[in-house]
């Protein structure tokens, strides 16, 4: 499987939150492009795990265990979808950029493994997380607390019946939640 490949795809996914922040877009215009792209990747989950499609992209960047399941990628956008749905854009925009960056840097420090990360990688992430939370504005204690969240999120793996949950799936959203809960409490 192409590694590098599969993160630069992954980083890709911060051209929508930054346009955004960058007031290329409209926050309904980055809703509808994240909604969108969830549309079209349902589809073409669909396709490829009823074995309709096999295109050599899947069989560059999926990895083992995504064979049999939806791929990475689409509980990215399902995870977005949610995100921006559910959050305000103040929090929303760096929880999906904590996803698009945050995860990516991990990845490449901590391999392609489902096993237990180092300590020096979640150290990496939170600080990685917490940098685009600041530089965003979400005050400290939110930040932490997102920060915080998308690390665990990061760091752990959970699964049911044999299925992995992803953690392109919780970062954004566990992310989102917590900044939320910051701002209320702090």
């Amino acid at each position: 499987m192409n590694e590098p490949g599969r993160r630069l795809v992954h980083s890709s996914g911060s051209l929508i939150p930054l346009l955004y922040v960058f007031e290329v877009i409209t926050w309904r215009q980055a809703q509808g492009i994240v909604l969108t792209a969830m549309a079209v990747a349902t589809v073409l989950e669909g396709l490829r795990l009823s074995g309709y499609l096999d295109w050599w992209v899947y069989q560059a960047f999926t990895r083992e265990y995504e064979k049999h399941w939806p791929a990475g990628y689409a509980l990215a956008l399902v995870g977005a979808s949610v995100t921006v749905l559910v959050f305000e854009p103040l929090v929303a925009v760096p929880a999906l950029l904590m996803l698009t960056i945050g995860d990516p840097v991990s990845g490449i420090l901590g391999g392609n493994t489902l096993e237990v990360k180092e300590g020096y990688v979640l150290l990496v992430t939170f600080g990685v997380c917490l940098a685009i939370a600041g530089l965003l504005g979400i005050p400290t204690g939110a930040a932490v607390l997102g920060a915080g969240a998308a690390t665990v999120a990061d760091g752990t793996t959970p699964t049911v019946r044999s299925y992995v949950i992803d953690d392109n799936l919780t970062i954004p959203i566990v992310a989102a939640a917590a900044m939320t809960v910051g701002l209320a409490l702090f």
